[in-house]
């Protein structure tokens, strides 16, 4: 069984010691933007909308290039397909954000109430064999539910749902901070 003491002279872990500040900066990083999400949802929701388009032009870049190349095992047509559509969803997300956030929030507000229904659907099929299919009705109640409130006003669902991702932000980042400063203590 290891020691500490033999844990911590491990070649890897003082590496890791001695690159804490990344954990820290990591951290603070998350937390920025956690405040930000959580004080101005929709700038941070348009942020989010703008760094997906990003993404996606590269995601489009990297696959016109495969279209040309002889590698791959995806057929042409389909990879070609996605080249243009990620170059689509890139240029809108780049030169709209916060309506491609709307548009995502209509994305989100169509699968939950696809969801919900497929989970009624699933409980009903299951009822004789599991106990409590209830509360798959209910999950799928409240799924519609809330589908249905985010296509009825996408801007409160894009504002709800990004505070979930700043507060979520803000706690990653808080755990960031701590670990870093316990893998500090490594170098």
């Amino acid at each position: 069984m290891n020691t500490s003491s033999e844990l911590s002279s491990s070649p890897l872990l003082r590496s890791v010691g001695r690159h804490w500040w990344v954990l820290l900066l990591y951290g603070i990083v998350s937390i920025i933007f956690g405040l930000i999400a959580v004080t101005h949802p929709l700038a941070a929701a348009a942020a989010i909308a703008w760094g997906t388009g990003i993404l996606a032009l590269i995601e489009a870049g990297i696959s016109l290039v495969a279209l040309f190349t002889n590698g791959g095992s995806i057929s042409k047509g389909w990879l070609a397909l996605y080249t243009i559509l990620s170059f689509i969803f890139g240029a809108l997300a780049l030169t709209n954000p916060l309506a491609m956030a709307g548009a995502m929030i209509f994305l989100l507000a169509a699968w939950l109430i696809v969801a919900g229904v497929y989970r009624i659907v699933f409980a009903i099929q299951v009822r004789k064999a599991i106990e409590g299919e209830w509360l798959l009705i209910v999950s799928g109640l409240l799924a519609i539910v809330l589908g249905i409130l985010f296509a009825i006003n996408p801007l409160s669902g894009m504002v709800v749902t990004t505070l979930w991702i700043g507060v979520c932000a803000l706690i990653y980042g808080v755990f960031q901070l701590f670990v870093a400063f316990k893998v500090r203590r490594l170098k």
